[in-house]
């Protein structure tokens, strides 16, 4: 990310069982931004939550499989993030179950490269 470029962060709300043939969604839209040179993403998978379909989703220790809120956080330039959405927005629409995006301007604060184990 460039300095005084506007920044901007897309937030995907999913469910930790969506699929996209047989990879888990989360897990696609991550690689694909990567690919696309997306300076930062994140899956942060909730503990508690519903959405329009007004289903509860909760976490249950004895449960095999949760079914548990997933939000997907992508951050980089404004037009960066506009146009990897619209990759994959057909995606998003022909899901069965459904999702919310949401994009926000942010002000990057710090952005501090790390070394690798590598170097």
């Amino acid at each position: 990310m460039k300095k005084n470029v506007p920044t901007a962060l897309l937030r995907i709300f999913i469910s930790s069982t969506d699929h996209i043939k047989q990879d888990l969604l989360c897990a696609s839209i991550v690689f694909a931004a990567k690919k696309e040179g997306i300076a930062g993403a994140t899956v942060l998978k909730g503990i508690l939550g519903y959405g329009a379909s007004s289903v509860l989703h909760s976490y249950k220790f004895w449960e095999i499989t949760d079914k548990l809120p997933v939000v997907i956080e992508l951050i980089d330039e404004e037009e960066k993030i506009r146009l990897f959405y619209e990759t994959i927005r057909p995606q998003l629409e022909s899901m069965r179950y459904g999702c919310l995006v949401t994009i926000q301007n942010i002000e990057v604060l710090l952005l501090k490269s790390g070394k690798s184990k590598t170097e």
